[in-house]
């Protein structure tokens, strides 16, 4: 959807996250985060919650860090926390219309972690080469603007369509493989070299170029924040069935440890994380 076009306002977002480290992994690298913000002042939000959208901004991300030892999750971490510091200082952009200069901000805010972890790495040697992988949606009253690195997913379910859709692109040889038409999902979820990362924050990469994007949402429409680890267990239909009934916008439904749970029971090799916002 074009933003110069003004789709319908919304009243509400209603989100759920969860995460766990699965069967086999020994530490959690996954992180996740939802803000509340303006040009002021910024609120963590927990794990269930619901909030208009009239006077404040949100954010939701999910990370999932790589490195010896613990340093992939201090990588995830990192991400997480420079979100909460770095983003309410665009949120006057958002106020005076951020149509036009969306795309830089989000850039800049990626290369500012990048940044981050590349500095911390080199000055811990336990934390030499860490890494990780960022999927950020920001929520203004009528746009989400989305920015991606690496294999951690965004998807969207619009109220109009009875499929997901994957908003973000893997960055890996996999995810370009099945976006040119030359592998299945099914054959892309199997494929040995699925986990081999072309693009991430931190370690030997020198340049940040992140996949960012936007969409007019409207009321029905929902989100979804993950890691690989959850499309590890889950297919493309399930995440849609999984969504959709029973609804994701009834008060006390955390769907998003759902999501995780069934993930974890069927495979659970992987840390596993979501994030789930609806617009109600």
């Amino acid at each position: 959807m074009d933003p110069q076009q003004t789709p319908t306002a919304v009243k509400s977002l209603k989100w759920s996250g969860w995460t766990d480290r699965g069967k086999v992994r020994p530490h959690n690298e996954d992180a996740f985060l939802g803000l509340q913000f303006d040009s002021k002042e910024v609120y963590r939000l927990g794990k269930l919650g619901e909030s208009t959208t009239s006077r404040t901004d949100f954010a939701f991300a999910v990370s999932d860090g790589m490195g010896g030892a613990q340093a992939g999750e201090f990588a995830s971490k990192i991400a997480v926390e420079k979100i909460t510091t770095l983003l309410p200082h665009m949120f006057h952009q958002s106020a005076i219309g951020l149509e036009s200069g969306f795309s830089d901000g989000l850039a800049e805010l990626f290369d500012q972690i990048h940044k981050a972890l590349v500095y911390v790495g080199q000055s811990y040697e336990e934390c030499s080469g860490m890494e990780t992988t960022l999927s950020l949606c920001w929520f203004t009253p009528e746009w989400m603007y989305f920015g991606h690195i690496g294999d951690s997913r965004i998807y969207y379910l619009s109220a109009k369509e009875d499929r997901i859709k994957q908003l973000s692109h893997d960055d890996t040889h996999v995810g370009w493989l099945f976006r040119s038409g030359k592998i299945n999902e099914r054959e892309a979820r199997c494929h040995p070299r699925r986990n081999l990362l072309q693009k991430a924050l931190g370690g030997g990469n020198q340049f940040v170029d992140p996949q960012v994007g936007a969409v007019g949402y409207e009321v029905g429409d929902c989100f979804l924040l993950c890691t690989d680890g959850l499309v590890g267990g889950l297919s493309n239909d399930r995440l849609t069935d999984g969504l959709r009934s029973p609804s994701p916008i009834a008060p006390d439904a955390n769907v998003a440890r759902r999501l995780v749970e069934q993930s974890v029971e069927m495979d659970g090799s992987d840390n596993t994380t979501a994030l789930v916002i609806q617009v109600a």
